[in-house]
């Protein structure tokens, strides 16, 4: 009786303390892909990191004047922290540039100013 007893009091430990403890994934469909035919650049980031909050205000610049041909999207760890897992960020900033078939050709560590990402664009012919 005493082994059956430990033996439900630890099924059901290990049950709530995985309910507690691992929030619920994100659904594929959230839009974790870039938009198919379009090359993206997801900023990899925090809403506190100084070099972060420069990137965004990078990223919304060039979202304003190249939004019509690349993809350009800021991810945040405490709110999309699975898709960190999924491109594999370990620091940030991170950029990661993907193709128009959502596949990484580049990723850069570290903020980039307007110029040196427009540059980087340019080489991977995401913009004329």
């Amino acid at each position: 009786m005493k082994l059956l007893r430990g033996t439900l009091i630890g099924w059901f430990c290990l049950v709530v303390g995985f309910l507690v403890v691992w929030p619920a994934m994100p659904i594929q469909a959230q839009g974790s892909a870039p938009t198919k035919g379009k090359p993206a650049l997801y900023e990899f980031g925090s809403k506190y990191c100084i070099p972060c909050k420069e990137m965004k205000e990078v990223m919304a610049a060039l979202k304003s004047s190249h939004g019509d041909q690349v993809e350009f999207r800021m991810i945040y760890v405490d709110e999309e922290k699975p898709m960190f897992g999924e491109y594999k960020v370990v620091a940030i900033p991170t950029q990661v540039f993907l193709n128009a078939e959502g596949k990484e050709v580049d990723r850069h560590l570290g903020a980039l100013s307007k110029e040196e990402v427009l540059k980087k664009l340019k080489e991977l012919k995401f913009i004329r």
